[in-house]
């Protein structure tokens, strides 16, 4: 399985995007169940729809209906997304990007597929384990 953030799903979407053709050939490579969250989705609803227009909004929502499953972020998770803002905010670090953090503690899976280059090599899941970012793998943190 592997973690989708907004950047990703917004270079998929346009072809103007520098990100477009490397999102391409990335997600040819990936093996298995792409997953999102629902603070990515809404984020990525909202930019579709400003930049490209509601048809790619519906098209994002088809893709993911028909290729991704949807982790849930519950009040339990909160107290958690809290402190990471806090401790990241420098960043800072947004909602969306707290929600694929707790996805990757829950589900027990680091590999991410996001163009957000500095702010997920600076994230740490379970506070000590890097992600995979497989839409730059020469990022590899160690």
């Amino acid at each position: 399985m592997v973690l989708t953030d907004t950047g990703y799903w917004l270079a998929l979407a346009n072809p103007n995007d520098r990100h477009h053709v490397r999102a391409l050939e990335t997600t040819g490579r990936i093996k298995g169940e792409l997953v999102v969250t629902w603070p990515v989705m809404t984020e990525t609803c909202h930019l579709i729809s400003s930049r490209l227009g509601t048809s790619y909004t519906i098209m994002f929502l088809e893709t993911i209906e028909m290729t991704s499953s949807i982790f849930n972020i519950t009040p339990s998770h909160l107290s958690r997304i809290r402190k990471m803002m806090g401790k990241y905010s420098q960043l800072p670090m947004d909602l969306a990007d707290a929600s694929l953090v707790i996805a990757a503690e829950e589900l027990g899976q680091g590999d991410i597929v996001t163009t957000d280059r500095r702010d997920f090599n600076s994230y740490r899941w379970k506070s000590r384990k890097p992600f995979n970012n497989l839409l730059f793998p020469e990022d590899k943190v160690e």
